[in-house]
């Protein structure tokens, strides 16, 4: 099942702005040996929006040849656009992806109706599960519970990532979809509080950089050991607060350079952290004892 520790991984790109394969790789190794989950291919993190669709799919096969079984891939297949949602989900079915993370469709701002249209297509192409994605900080459209209590009913839509930070809709998921229906944080510095409240784990941003650590917290919140969970995730929040300084995934790609694991290359529009924040980003880092590190 795709639950507990789940990295929204980035995306590596070489000085000339091509998918660094080389890279990808030694992250996928990286989150195979830290004990995580599964891993969210081209999401938001991996600068999905930035990418073409014939690179979306390539990375994404990349990953699951390169997982080898080992972990689980998550392919990011959402769009404003229902007809290239649909295809990416056709072809990255091909691929052997475990699954799908599918945004809400962003700026169009769809009715009720037209989101169950648009999840539903999805649905039809694949047998594969689908996880919602609720963010509305960044497509300006909140899946309220009654919302994903509807698209729940359709066949192999199996979860919700709620990237709100409310912690209270946690109950009110549980109680209009189920205890089998999955409920994942996309909230770092809310996670820890979303799984005591009952949710099944986390994709996060943080565990670019602290896999294990972050596979720890997961362990500890969702058996309900409320006191190691609350340690670690303290060592945790000043990971989790650096890496929002700016837009997502700036500072994590930018901290994943400092620490050598990647290349601090990005596409336009995204650039480089601010000079007062890459200065923070390193100070936290060196803090955490994380810079110059090839492990986790």
């Amino acid at each position: 099942m795709l639950k507990g520790s789940i990295v929204a991984l980035v995306t590596p790109f070489t000085k000339y702005g091509n998918v660094d394969y080389s890279e990808l790789e030694f992250l996928v190794n990286k989150h195979c040996e830290a004990g995580t989950d599964a891993i969210v291919a081209v999401g938001t993190t991996g600068e999905s929006t930035t990418l073409t669709h014939e690179e979306h799919i390539d990375v994404v096969n990349a990953m699951v040849e390169l997982s080898a079984g080992r972990i689980d891939i998550i392919a990011g297949n959402g769009s404003n656009s229902t007809s290239e949602a649909v295809q990416l989900t056709e072809k990255m079915t091909q691929a052997g992806v475990s699954g799908f993370l599918n945004v809400t469709p962003y700026y169009n701002k769809p009715s009720l109706s037209g989101l169950i249209a648009h999840y539903q297509a999805c649905a039809d192409v694949t047998d594969k599960p689908q996880i919602l994605y609720n963010v509305p900080g960044r497509t300006s459209l909140d899946m309220t519970p009654d919302v994903i209590e509807q698209l729940s009913k359709i066949d192999n839509v199996i979860g919700v990532k709620e990237a709100t930070g409310d912690v209270r809709r946690v109950q009110e998921l549980k109680q209009r979809c189920g205890d089998d229906f999955i409920l994942l944080s996309g909230d770092d510095p809310t996670a820890r509080e979303f799984m005591l409240a009952g949710g099944h784990g986390v994709i996060s941003v943080t565990a670019n950089i602290v896999p294990a650590k972050v596979k720890a917290m997961v362990t500890a919140a969702v058996s309900g050991d409320t006191d190691r969970a609350n340690q670690l995730d303290a060592e945790l929040e000043p990971l989790h607060n650096m890496l929002f300084v700016e837009s997502n995934p700036i500072p994590v790609k930018w901290s994943l350079a400092l620490m050598g694991w990647v290349s601090a290359n990005y596409r336009l529009p995204l650039t480089p952290p601010e000079e007062k924040n890459q200065q923070l980003i390193e100070s936290v880092l060196q803090q955490a004892n994380l810079l110059n590190i090839q492990e986790s």
